[in-house]
Parts: C-alpha cells; sequence; structure tokens
C-alpha cells in the first residue's frame, strides 16, 4: 500500500508546495497591495529574495538529503512553509510581510522538485524516470489549482485566509503524509555518508548550463508571456487564454513523456525540449495568428525540460551521490532565476522580436551543450529509441 501511495504523496507534496510559493502571489499580489498599501512591486521584490534563499539552501539541501534521508529534509520543507505563511498571515507590518514571503525559500530550497526527484532515487535507484516524471506530472497541477483555491479565499474573505490554508494544508496533510509513506531510509545508501566534495567535470559544467538556461526562459516566459503575445498583436483577453495553453502543454508534455517517451535516450526528451520554444518564436514573429504556438512550443518544452532535470543526472551519472550531485546542478539556475524577469522586461522594453531571438538563442545554447554528454545507463534507464 505504501509503494502505491509513494509518488501521489509526493505529488501532493509538489502541488500544495507550488501553489503557496512560486504561484502565490500571483492571485494575492494585488489583495495584499490594497490591504496594505504596499506596492506589487516591493511584494515580488520579496519573492526575488525567497529565490535567492532557495538558491543559497540548495546545496545544503543536497548533502542533508544524502546524510539524513529525503523524508527528513521534505518533512521540514513543509514545517519551513507553513512557518512562513503563518508569518505572512499574521504580518501587521510592511518588513514582517516582506520577511514571511522570503522565508518561503527555506521550504522551496529544500522541497520542491530537486528533493522529490532525490526521494525516487532513493527509493528506485537506476529505474526511477517513470517515477520522476509521474511526481512532475502531478506537480505541475501547483499553478492550475493553486491560482483558483487562492482565488477562493481571498473571495470569500481575505488574502490571510488563503495564506493560512495552505500553511494548514502543509501541517495537517503534507507533513503526516511524508512522515507515513515516504522510506525512512534509502536503499541504496549503506550510511551516512562523510561530506566529501564532488568534483566538477565538463559533464557537470555542461548539465548546470542547460539547467540554468532552461529556468531563466521558464521564469521570463511565466512572468511575461501575456506582455508578449499582447505586443505580438493580441487582445488582452485572448493574450490571457493563450498564455493559459501554456500550462497545459506542460502537463500534456510531461503526460506524454510518462506514457511513450520513457523508454527514449533523455537526450533525445532534451534536444526536443530545447527545440520547442525557438520554433514556437519563429512561428510567432511570421504569424500573428501564430502566436499561441509560441504558448504551446514554451509550455511543452519547459515540461520536458522539468522532467529531464531529474533524468538526465541519473542517465549520466547513475543514483551514487545523486542529491548532491543534483543540488550542485541546480543551483547556477536557481541564483539566475531570480534575475531573469527583471532582464527580460528591460529586453522586451526594447522590442518583442528581440526578446524573443534572445530566449531562443538561449534554447539553442542549451541544445549545444547537449552534445557530449554520455553515461554508462542501464537498460531500465535508456533504450533504445524507436
Amino acid at each position: 500500500m505504501r509503494d502505491r501511495l509513494f509518488v501521489p504523496v509526493l505529488g501532493l507534496g509538489q502541488i500544495i508546495g507550488f501553489a503557496s510559493s512560486y504561484y502565490l502571489l500571483g492571485v494575492l499580489a494585488d489583495p495584499i497591495a490594497q490591504s496594505t498599501g504596499a506596492a506589487a512591486s516591493l511584494l515580488f521584490a520579496a519573492l526575488s529574495g525567497a529565490f535567492l534563499v532557495s538558491a543559497l539552501l540548495t546545496p545544503a539541501s543536497g548533502w542533508a538529503i544524502e546524510r539524513y534521508g529525503g523524508r527528513r529534509v521534505q518533512a521540514f520543507a513543509h514545517i519551513a512553509f507553513a512557518g512562513a505563511l503563518f508569518l505572512m498571515a499574521a504580518a501587521t507590518t510592511l518588513p514582517v510581510l516582506w520577511l514571511g514571503i522570503a522565508a518561503l525559500g527555506l521550504g522551496m530550497g529544500t522541497g520542491l522538485y530537486g528533493t522529490a526527484f532525490a526521494i525516487v532515487v532513493e527509493k528506485r535507484g537506476p529505474e526511477a524516470r517513470r517515477g520522476i516524471t509521474a511526481v512532475s506530472l502531478i506537480g505541475a497541477l501547483g499553478g492550475g489549482l493553486g491560482w483558483p483555491i487562492s482565488r477562493a479565499f481571498v473571495q470569500a474573505g481575505d488574502w490571510r485566509l488563503a495564506c493560512l490554508f495552505w500553511a494548514l494544508s502543509h501541517l495537517l496533510i503534507c507533513l503526516p503524509l511524508t512522515l507515513a509513506v515516504l522510506p525512512k531510509a534509502s536503499p541504496v545508501r549503506s550510511g551516512p555518508r562523510e561530506r566529501t566534495p564532488l568534483k566538477w567535470d565538463r559533464r557537470m559544467i555542461q548539465m548546470a548550463g542547460i539547467f540554468a538556461g532552461a529556468w531563466m526562459v521558464s521564469t521570463a516566459m511565466g512572468a511575461h508571456l501575456p506582455r508578449v503575445l499582447d505586443a505580438l498583436g493580441m487582445s488582452a483577453s485572448t493574450a490571457a487564454w493563450a498564455a493559459g495553453l501554456m500550462a497545459a502543454s506542460a502537463i500534456a508534455a510531461r503526460l506524454f513523456d510518462l506514457l511513450v517517451m520513457h523508454r527514449a535516450h533523455p537526450l533525445i526528451t532534451v534536444r526536443l525540449a530545447c527545440l520547442l520554444h525557438p520554433l514556437g518564436a519563429v512561428c510567432a514573429l511570421s504569424a500573428p495568428l501564430a502566436a499561441p504556438l509560441l504558448a504551446i512550443g514554451q509550455g511543452a518544452g519547459n515540461g520536458l525540460l522539468s522532467v529531464a532535470s531529474g533524468v538526465l543526472p541519473l542517465h549520466v551519472f547513475g543514483p551514487d551521490r545523486y542529491a548532491v550531485r543534483q543540488a550542485l546542478l541546480l543551483t547556477p539556475a536557481r541564483y539566475l532565476q531570480a534575475a531573469a524577469p527583471a532582464a527580460y522586461a528591460w529586453a522586451l522594453d526594447g522590442s518583442v522580436a528581440g526578446a524573443l531571438l534572445l530566449s531562443s538563442a538561449l534554447c539553442l545554447a542549451m541544445l549545444v551543450l547537449t552534445f557530449g554528454l554520455h553515461g554508462k545507463a542501464s537498460p531500465a534507464l535508456s533504450a533504445p529509441a524507436a
């Protein structure tokens, strides 16, 4: 029974984790600004602070997973999320509110995809690909479910109710399930390991570059896609509808990987993902009516890359020291993610074509970085592509 609940519990934790952090201010920023008199820009600056806290914690999270097991780190993340959300709900001054938002980074750095993927590898070793894809697929619902739930609480009373709801969800749902279902110890670990540093090699640098580019483009487009579509000639209402295709495409891409591409070489997945945003950008710039293809291409590419961020390190390096290595690979991406919205806003102020050429160039650079990556994977990780 616990084996059957293992992936759903991890996925549920990702839904609630993303809904109460990454996607929280998408609904709450305006109500918070109206009730406190704070500028929305200050609130998003606090969210950038949370991204930086997350980046600082990511390497330590990998070490903690290796030493103590993913279950304990995931449990800590739910407690950290709840504490930050309670602080936001109780805040009566702007500094305390800002601190609560920034404190979300404690949970983001220790309890989102990186930790969840490491727990799947702890449990399943080299055969973790489908579990990683399934957790990513379930977690992708964080925005689609989180936004309407948060909005419902705002409409029912106050933005503080939404914060309280998500805090209690972490404490009363996620934390007990984590402790009850997730394994206490890793089947691939023989015991606590010394904190010996991992040496960066060429393949790790290449992978870090791929993931950094992916997170920069994903964060930039997540913040600015409606504005990009508007600049391409779509009305505001149509642009908002088209932007919603990005989330749907990300879910569809993960489902496609789970059902169809799970036996393909992970590099095929990464290379396909790197091409989808540039193809969508070319279509959108060529014909205004094709602008929704940009959202579809970005969403599908991001969906595949989220899976690849868990699977590719496993394929190239194997399960040994997976948590520490993956945390190191994702650390540059977390730092650059904090700067991506502001940098892309500056590019958009120049021209929408220039901004799309910039993001497409990043994707093509990621494609180049895939060459030369190889590893001694087991057949379970990588069967020949059909």
